[in-house]
């Protein structure tokens, strides 16, 4: 089992512009040019391994690829029926949104994935998606990958969720694509955006109306044709970059200016919270085409501790990194209605506790969060339990303490050069 070792951190003051791109709008331009008869353009793909595995099912499904130097150009050809399965991976997103997509494309489709994949539970988007007509089964009633997808023309429908997810949304949306009338779907809060900002530029007919400050009601009008392609660069994930931002807000004297992140306000409340806690943080705009795109500073302060427990769905990939800079904030910290993390590439709640435990770290575990003690690190051997998220925000508490992670294969799933970036800070060794 491979593993990463790093050792105590010294301050720091440094700026960061390799920040891997957003795994999030790299997963979406690959899909979304299905959409168009027309070539789409991307530059700055994330080339790790969850993106590269949605290009080659892209490929599969009739797509052709060149690569020229930082471009990728994907040609679209009318979606066909594969001859072999469609491996996501470890990606989630992948899968979830594949499943949307190709409800509603005529042909016999299945969907699979790493051993890590085929645990986490697909019927949060399965149970909807049938809901309105559409063919899936898999193991456990459809529940467990593989997943078995026979694509056809689905109903116009209207469907009110009970959970803010964008994976869910994402995949309701691009089922509505190909309906044959107007969709409507609701949430209880606005979860990430990426989906309807990326294919109202393409020309789709999607309208997003609030009520008051929760409610999201989102319609959808049937393409009736081919969307127009993407001509996209990249941003930087604000999700990865929020690991080297925790570095600096947990490191005294450290400061950090994270370079061209996407500030899309649904992906960088994690910041905002950070900043509620003490840290410095500035957003800096430079531009705002598909998405804004800046730069984010974060400096060093003492921290206090912070009750998380709206807007949820916006951070809820950055909890596992935020709770190591509640470890270290004076009082106590609580995450509540985060019943989410239970179903991400681990269960995350257990991942954090008992990895902040080992650490020295007073911690207790409900059902929808947790709550942390502030305290300080001690140098422990943590299991990943094969989650990048868990795996990298525990290299980054080891800045203050030394720490060994193991089974951390898992890191080039998302950020493949986190490691080379970690190396800038502190000394790092690896090995099997």
């Amino acid at each position: 089992m491979n593993y990463i070792e790093v050792k105590k951190s010294a301050p720091f003051n440094i700026e960061i512009s390799d920040i891997a791109p957003d795994k999030s709008i790299s997963h979406r331009c690959a899909m979304f040019s299905l959409l168009s008869d027309k070539p789409s353009v991307i530059r700055n793909y994330l080339r790790a391994e969850d993106t590269l595995n949605t290009l080659n099912i892209v490929s599969k499904l009739g797509a052709t690829i060149e690569e020229k130097n930082d471009e990728i150009v994907i040609t679209p050809d009318k979606i066909r029926e594969p001859d072999d399965i469609l491996d996501c991976g470890n990606s989630g997103t992948a899968m979830r949104l594949f499943c949307g997509l190709l409800s509603s494309c005529e042909g016999f489709f299945v969907l699979t994935g790493d051993k890590y994949l085929r645990r986490r539970p697909m019927k949060r988007v399965a149970e909807p998606l049938r809901s309105i007509g559409a063919k899936i089964d898999g193991r456990e009633n459809g529940n467990l990958a593989p997943l078995a997808v026979r694509g056809g023309k689905l109903k116009a429908f209207s469907y009110e969720s009970k959970i803010s997810s964008a994976q869910v949304k994402s995949a309701m949306i691009l089922a509505a694509l190909h309906a044959d009338g107007v969709c409507r779907y609701s949430e209880p809060e606005l979860s990430r955006d990426h989906t309807e900002r990326m294919l109202k530029g393409m020309g789709a007919d999607i309208r997003s109306e609030r009520s008051g400050n929760r409610g999201v009601h989102i319609t959808v009008s049937p393409m009736e044709n081919p969307l127009e392609p993407l001509n996209i660069r990249v941003p930087a994930d604000p999700s990865s970059a929020f690991f080297f931002a925790v570095a600096a807000a947990i490191v005294p004297g450290s400061r950090v200016v994270l370079k061209d992140i996407t500030l899309n306000p649904t992906r960088i409340e994690a910041y905002n919270v950070l900043k509620r806690m003490g840290a410095k943080v500035e957003f800096v705009e430079k531009e705002n085409i598909y998405e804004p795109i800046g730069d984010i500073i974060v400096e060093y302060a003492p921290l206090k501790g912070v009750e998380v427990s709206e807007n949820i769905a916006w951070l809820i990939d950055e909890l596992p990194a935020l709770s190591i800079a509640m470890a270290v904030a004076r009082g106590t910290s609580r995450v509540s209605n985060a019943e989410e993390l239970r179903v991400k590439e681990s269960d995350r709640i257990k991942s954090v506790v008992e990895n902040l435990e080992k650490c020295g770290i007073k911690t207790e575990e409900f059902e929808d969060g947790y709550m942390i003690e502030g305290g300080s690190f001690k140098e422990a051997v943590i299991d990943s339990y094969g989650d990048h998220r868990i795996a990298m925000s525990f290299l980054i508490a080891g800045l203050l303490s030394g720490m060994r992670v193991e089974d951390t294969e898992c890191i080039a799933t998302s950020f493949p050069n986190f490691i080379q970036i970690l190396k800038k800070i502190a000394e790092v060794e690896s090995g099997n």
